[in-house]
């Protein structure tokens, strides 16, 4: 085995190599002096590992395994939550699939030594693979049988010599590359000199041949975490010196050598002691990202999200890049236990760790084509208890906005070590551990469809009720759990973590566990969106316009669309041409004025009908006085969204008309109660714009409001709407 050589260090002293790794010197921008590059120290066909003895668990003295805290726990004020989930809808709709038991104690004559189990697995092509700290196994996907294992984890580097083969570190990852059909596992040495194993399969079959890898590390690489993009295979670490946190690293391997089993490297770029716990983006679905669209990483911050963008070049590794953060402002949060130990159980004071200073895994991405989401969550303070803190984000390459956010906590048990994913459909699962008082740790899960209201949760299901608590002599608990989604079908997820059945310690069991929205996967119905444009029009009493109304079809539509048009003002009149399409297509709407028609702003309703199938669209028609002076109100955007406590802001613009010099001051009404509402400035003169802020508070009643906003000039008087939705 040739000795690893770090490729950016081979000509400066080994102190320098180490600053870089550790923060100091690449603290201002990691960037500017690009990444270290790391080439595998070691490579590898291993043999197929159904061929291979299992090492057997180790079966030694019970032990907890260290906790690595980034930094010292803080206590901060509890903060009031305004995305707080208190009450939900109907039962998640899912339909359970396999539920049976993983890695635990007494199972398949399993004997637990180490706690907590850091539980996480994925689902392949026909296997579903579990890795608990130190050990995994492989189970059939249809039945639950048992194909592989329990097997201790450095099983997978039989032969491969060094201390891949004789060290079990525990803290490992399995993944699914779903685009190449391929498993991917990673495990760390945590003894000097520190090392990352990584294995890639060469099939679909978890039990078949390994293209085997090893990295050398700079100092100890705690928390890996691993996610799967189409350029590149993304890791993060939490990197500890003898005695002090350094600084989370983001590293990139490379993919496509290690897919065919060729040399590779490794670009990190390490960060400060100021950013911890990253987590990478990791694709769901088999639709790449855009093109040039960078991995993500992410972590949180005082009621905010951080983003990174990190473009990796294994070519010309000088044009790697990793730029951040943007941060991202969030509804208020406290994070749970205020990141230490506070869950209650049932029959024992002993308290559980929430492991609440981090976002918990994944980071799962997915690309719909029209848009990118990725989704995650985290543990946070929910009045007297704790809830799951969710969010989608969008776009976050071109225009990164959080989409919808929440914490899902309807009863007083505690919820927490969660994990999130996203199927094709769109829906929503979040599974995670439920505990209290009066209840034993439980496994359950909870999600949505994309028609329930943006931010809520429905209610949430059972996985299996534990019947045992975790006694006296350890806290931690889970460290994490895994959400991931078949391949096959792109719907099914499948979620593990650990739960107890009888009261003890270093006793735990896992469970795996899959289930599936009724609506994934299933043909949408023939139907039709409508759209028009341009949103609106000005015209002079007497004059006309024209929109242009278009017709998109859905899942095999090809029936007959029939328009009309309503909100005409009066002595105004529309016509369509054509005044029907087939399947797709666009028709031009004219609209006549007359000299009699009143001046202002009108909304008009365009209507598609097809059968029973009926869609509309607005747009806004501005009527101003023919030779005499007016103006013109509209607003933008016509609808915000907000939740209870926060506000929004529209954009009030005047447009003057025929010499129109006169002052228009502003009024809204509308409004829901407990909600006020702003003008700044309060008029303008001629033309110009000022804007709306409305704000709500926690009595705000949540619905949908349509808010009338008026300008008045002496005897001249138009309005125009928008809408305000309070979650």
């Amino acid at each position: 085995m040739s000795s690893n050589t770090c490729t950016v260090c081979r000509s400066i002293l080994p102190v320098v190599c180490l600053l870089l790794f550790s923060g100091v010197a690449l603290k201002a921008q990691s960037q500017a002096v690009g990444p270290v590059v790391i080439g595998a120290a070691q490579h590898d066909v291993s043999p197929p590992l159904r061929d291979i003895a299992l090492i057997a668990p180790e079966r030694g003295a019970q032990h907890e395994m260290h906790r690595h805290d980034t930094h010292p726990p803080q206590v901060v004020p509890t903060q009031t939550d305004p995305v707080l989930q208190t009450s939900v809808g109907p039962l998640v709709a899912t339909t359970g699939g396999l539920n049976f038991d993983g890695i635990g104690q007494g199972a398949y004559g399993y004997t637990v030594s180490s706690a907590p189990p850091d539980t996480n697995g994925a689902v392949g092509a026909t296997q579903f693979m579990q890795w608990v700290n130190q050990d995994f196994a492989v189970f059939n996907k249809s039945t639950g049988a048992l194909v592989y294992g329990p097997a201790a984890g450095n099983t997978f580097w039989t032969g491969f010599g060094g201390a891949c083969e004789t060290s079990n570190s525990g803290d490992p990852i399995a993944q699914y590359d779903k685009a190449a059909a391929r498993w991917v596992v990673t495990q760390p040495v945590f003894t000097s000199p520190y090392l990352v194993c990584v294995a890639v399969s060469t099939t679909s079959d978890a039990t078949g041949t390994y293209n085997r890898y090893v990295f050398s590390m700079p100092s100890f690489p705690d928390y890996p975490k691993l996610g799967i993009l189409s350029d590149a295979y993304y890791m993060s670490f939490n990197m500890f010196g003898r005695r002090n946190f350094l600084g989370a690293s983001a590293c990139a391997l490379d993919r496509a050598n290690m897919l065919t089993g060729a040399p590779a490297t490794m670009q990190c770029f390490q960060q400060s002691s100021s950013v911890a716990s990253l987590l990478p983006s990791d694709l769901d679905g088999t639709t790449a990202p855009p093109a040039g669209s960078p991995a993500f990483f992410l972590n949180f911050a005082s009621n905010s999200l951080n983003l990174w963008k990190f473009h990796v070049d294994f070519t010309t590794p000088a044009n790697s890049t990793f730029i951040g953060p943007t941060n991202l402002p969030v509804a208020a949060f406290t994070p749970a236990c205020n990141g230490g130990t506070c869950i209650p159980q049932l029959g024992t004071s002993n308290q559980l760790d929430s492991l609440a200073d981090r976002l918990m895994y994944r980071l799962a991405y997915r690309n719909f084509g029209n848009h990118d989401s990725l989704v995650v969550n985290h543990s946070v303070t929910a009045g007297s208890s704790v809830g799951v803190r969710w969010y989608e984000l969008q776009n976050p390459n071109t225009n990164p906005v959080v989409f919808q956010q929440g914490t899902y906590a309807p009863t007083s048990d505690f919820r927490w070590m969660g994990s999130i994913a996203m199927d094709s459909a769109g829906d929503i699962a979040v599974g995670y551990s439920a505990s209290s008082s009066s209840i034993h740790p439980a496994i359950r899960y909870t999600g949505r469809t994309p028609a329930d209201p943006l931010g809520v949760l429905q209610v949430e299901s059972s996985v299996i009720e534990g019947t045992g608590s975790q006694l006296s002599g350890l806290s931690r608990w889970g460290d994490y759990s895994s959400m991931s989604i078949d391949p096959v079908d792109d719907c099914t997820f499948w979620y593990t973590t650990e739960y107890l059945k009888t009261d003890g310690t270093f006793n735990w069991n896992t469970r795996i566990a899959s289930f599936k929205f009724a609506g994934c996967g299933t043909p949408p119905a023939p139907d039709f969106t409508l759209t028009a444009s341009p949103s609106s029009q000005t015209v002079v009493q007497g004059a006309s316009a024209t929109y242009t109304a278009t017709v998109t079809p859905s899942g095999g539509f090809t029936g007959t669309v029939t328009f009309s048009v309503s909100g005409l003002p009066t002595g105004a009149s529309g016509s369509f041409n054509p005044t029907s399409v087939s399947g797709s297509g666009t028709s031009t709407l004219t609209v006549s004025t007359s000299t009699t028609t009143p001046p202002g702003s009108y909304a008009l309703t365009i209507t598609g009908t097809s059968g029973t199938l009926v869609h509309s669209t607005s747009v806004t028609l501005v009527v101003s006085a023919a030779g005499g002076s007016d103006f013109a109100i509209s607003a933008s955007p016509s609808s915000q969204t907000v939740a209870r406590g926060a506000s929004a802001t529209y954009t009030v613009t005047i447009t003057a008309t025929g010499g129109f010099t006169g002052t228009v001051n502003f009024s809204v009404s509308g409004l829901p109660s407990r909600t006020s509402a702003s003008f700044n400035p309060a008029s303008v003169t001629g033309s110009g714009s000022s804007t709306l802020t409305v704000s709500t508070n926690r009595k705000t009643p949540r619905g949908s409001f349509v808010l009338t906003i008026t300008g008045t000039a002496g005897s001249l008087v138009h309005s125009t709407t928008v809408t305000l939705v309070v979650q």
